[in-house]
C-alpha cells in the first residue's frame, strides 16, 4: 500500500521503547524499624507505587538492615534528608498509646513531606470510601462504602470496616477485628485483634478496647 502525506505511516507511529524512559517510582522514607515496619515493608513492596529508600529510627539501629533496607538515620536528619526525599511514612505500631505516631506525623509535616496512603493490593476499598493522608490498609483489610479513615490510621490484616463507619485520626483497627455500619471510632483509639462492635454506636476517642472484645 502507499502511502501519501495525508496518511501516516502507522509503523512511524510504533513507539521506539529504547527512546523511552519509564517514570521511575519515587522514594519513600518509612519511620521505625519493628514489627508494623516490616509488615509495612511487605504492603509497600506489594503496592508497588514507591521504592524504599531507607528507615529512620534510633541512633543505635543505624546501620541495621530490616528485610534488607538499611537504618540510615535518625528523626533529627529527617530535615537534612528533605532535600532528597518528599515522600515518608510511619511504620511505627500502636497499642498502648499513639502518641509517638502523632510525634512523628506532626514532625513530618512540619518538615513539608507528604504522607500518601498506602494500600495492599490484597486489600479491598471501596470507590465509595474515602482515606486520608499517612494510613495504612494492610492485606486483606476491607473497607466498605462510604466508610472514612482519619489520618495517621493503621487499618490492620484482615480488619473490616463497614459501610458509614468513621475512624477518626490516629487510630489502630487491629488484625482481624470487625467494625459494623454506621461505627463512629473517636480519634487516637485502639481496637484489638478479633473485636467486634454493635452496628451504629459511637466509641469515644482515646479508647482502648481489648483483643477479642464485643462492644455494644
Amino acid at each position: 500500500m502507499n502511502y501519501n502525506s495525508q496518511t501516516p505511516n502507522p509503523k512511524s507511529q510504533t513507539p521506539n521503547p529504547k527512546s523511552q524512559t519509564p517514570n521511575p517510582k519515587p522514594y519513600i522514607l518509612l519511620l521505625g524499624a519493628g514489627g508494623h515496619a516490616k509488615s509495612l515493608i511487605d504492603v509497600i513492596e506489594a503496592e508497588g507505587k514507591y521504592k524504599i529508600a531507607g528507615i529512620i529510627d534510633n541512633e543505635l539501629k543505624i546501620g541495621d538492615k530490616i528485610l534488607g533496607y538499611e537504618v540510615i538515620g535518625r528523626d533529627e536528619d529527617l530535615r537534612e534528608l528533605r532535600d532528597k526525599f518528599k515522600y515518608a511514612i510511619i511504620g511505627v505500631g500502636q497499642i498502648k498509646t499513639p502518641k509517638i505516631r502523632i510525634k512523628l506525623f506532626k514532625l513530618l509535616k512540619s518538615l513539608g513531606y507528604i504522607l500518601p496512603v498506602i494500600i495492599s493490593p490484597r486489600a479491598y476499598v471501596s470507590k465509595y470510601a474515602f482515606i486520608d493522608e499517612g494510613s495504612v490498609i494492610m492485606h486483606d483489610a476491607f473497607i466498605n462504602a462510604n466508610a472514612k479513615i482519619g489520618k495517621n490510621c493503621i487499618i490492620n490484616t484482615k480488619a473490616i470496616i463497614e459501610h458509614d463507619a468513621i475512624i477518626e485520626d490516629n487510630c489502630h483497627i487491629s488484625t482481624g477485628a470487625v467494625i459494623n455500619g454506621g461505627v463512629f471510632i473517636g480519634k487516637n483509639s485502639f481496637l484489638g485483634s478479633n473485636c467486634v462492635t454493635k452496628e451504629y454506636i459511637k466509641i469515644k476517642e482515646n479508647s482502648f478496647i481489648k483483643a477479642g472484645s464485643v462492644v455494644k
